[in-house]
């Protein structure tokens, strides 16, 4: 007998299919964890040293405002548009454009940087295994196969997209916490006094570590662009945002702690380690395990390429169907009901552009720094989109309270915060250029809606009839 038809959505795509581990898994692995201590977790300890843990336990608590606005909406609508959506719904269908393209602006950029991140580890194993000499091929090819990998995967089902992602996730950080644990278990002490004293921290210090701090929950947002595949929508897609930012909120806290405390006397010190993890593994008396974590840092990065572009896709593909983007974008697959156009794109954004900056002589983690940090500054706007969109919405269902207002408020100060931090003092150039660009690419978006605007007059009626 032939196999039933999948249900669909109104959209195309396909209705049901994820449970709320697929969903979480989307957002777990947009914000890529496995990435954190193997290369941030030493830039937060050059800027606080014992304080690093605090930082992200105070990152923890600002996302978690982030997030309890995002479930504002969550909570009562769903669209694979996620905040482009959100923000439409609370300000109206202009400053919804302007973060929808911002979304699209970050989840690609980002792509784009986790795939140098890839291409970075893929060589680190291939050192360990083969030797250097083959760094160029290996970083181009790298690059390609995971851009293809991850279209393939996106284009073809999404329930298979969101399995292999979490999987890979669960993966690298059953490996990261097992060594953490081991490396316990040799000291035989989990207590580190310097750092639950905070020896030699100052406030100033925190908060500069705490902004940076913030750049590593950039995507758990994400799980809302699934809202026309989840089941129960609105209950599964809110949970997995909290989880999110709880869950890999405590794994960040723990990993920092366990990095610093393993690298006190070390030389060099952690702020100047380009490999912590692979120093963790030889002070736990494993150093194979460090093989083992590049491997899977690799992977990891290649399913946050994976993430952006299921994500990406799927904001590119809700603002098509409003007019905003070419109508192809618009289309979900016959068979598969995935949106196929926007995917391939997707893809193909993805890879341009460090595989551009890597012919223009760009090292891989200039690439990857570079570009998250424009990947970060366009979500983070974002964030401070939908955290003034929250009460504004709740106003318009006469449901907000005293307390809405205070969490949206709290989240606004500190995501502007947070970009203040990005720009000021100006880093060194090409990093200093970063803001213009994100200024000069958001500003195609907006150029092109409001010549849409003017010569569609109905366009901003026709989505407020939609999001109604």
């Amino acid at each position: 007998m032939p196999s039933e038809a999948p249900a669909l959505a109104e959209s195309g795509l396909r209705k049901d299919c994820l449970g709320f581990w697929h969903i979480a898994a989307q957002s777990v692995a947009n914000i890529a964890p496995s990435a954190t201590p193997a290369l941030v977790v030493s830039l937060i300890y050059g800027l606080t040293g014992n304080g690093s843990w605090l930082a992200y336990v105070l990152a923890t608590a600002i996302m978690l405002l982030v997030a309890l606005n995002v479930n504002q909406f969550a909570r009562r609508s769903v669209s694979p548009g996620s905040l482009y959506t959100f923000v439409a719904q609370g300000l109206g269908p202009t400053l919804g454009v302007i973060s929808g393209w911002s979304m699209v602006i970050a989840y690609l950029i980002i792509g784009g940087a986790v795939l140098a991140g890839c291409a970075n580890y893929v060589t680190v194993v291939a050192h360990a295994l083969i030797g250097p000499g083959f760094d160029g091929p290996l970083t181009v090819g790298a690059m390609i196969a995971a851009a293809l990998g991850a279209w393939y995967i996106a284009y073809r089902d999404v329930k298979l997209s969101t399995q292999l992602m979490l999987l890979i996730e669960f993966a690298s950080i059953v490996l990261i916490m097992t060594l953490s644990f081991a490396f316990f278990f040799k000291r035989g002490a989990v207590l580190d006094p310097a750092q639950l004293m905070l020896s030699g921290v100052t406030p100033v210090s925190i908060g500069h570590a705490m902004v940076l701090a913030i750049f590593s929950y950039v995507g758990f947002e994400s799980a809302a662009s699934l809202g026309h595949e989840a089941m129960d929508p609105l209950r599964s897609i809110p949970r997995s945002v909290l989880f999110t930012v709880v869950a890999v909120g405590a794994y960040f806290v723990f990993t920092t702690y366990v990095l610093v405390m393993a690298f006190h006397g070390q030389n060099p010190p952690l702020d100047q380690s380009t490999a912590p993890l692979n120093v963790l593994a030889s002070l736990a008396g494993i150093p194979f395990f460090g093989l083992l974590i590049a491997i899977g840092v690799a992977i990891g990065f290649f399913a946050c390429a994976l993430a952006c572009i299921t994500a990406g896709s799927r904001v590119l593909f809700t603002m098509s169907r409003h007019g905003l983007f070419h109508s192809a974008a618009a289309d979900a697959h016959a068979t598969h009901a995935t949106p196929h156009i926007a995917v391939s794109f997707a893809a193909a954004a993805v890879l341009v552009g460090p595989l551009v900056l890597v012919a223009s002589k760009f090292a891989l983690l200039d690439i990857f720094g570079d570009l998250g940090t424009l990947g970060t500054l366009s979500v983070l706007f974002s964030y401070v989109l939908v955290s003034i969109a929250a009460p504004v919405y709740l106003g318009k269902r006469g449901e907000r309270t005293p307390l809405d207002v205070a969490i949206a408020a709290l989240a606004v100060v500190a995501m502007i915060v947070a970009i203040v931090a990005t720009v000021y003092p100006a880093p060194p150039p090409p990093a200093s250029y970063i803001p213009y660009v994100f200024i000069g690419l958001l500003a195609l978006g907006v150029s092109r809606f409001m010549y849409l605007r003017a010569r569609q007059p109905q366009l901003v009626r026709d989505i407020e009839a939609d999001l109604a």
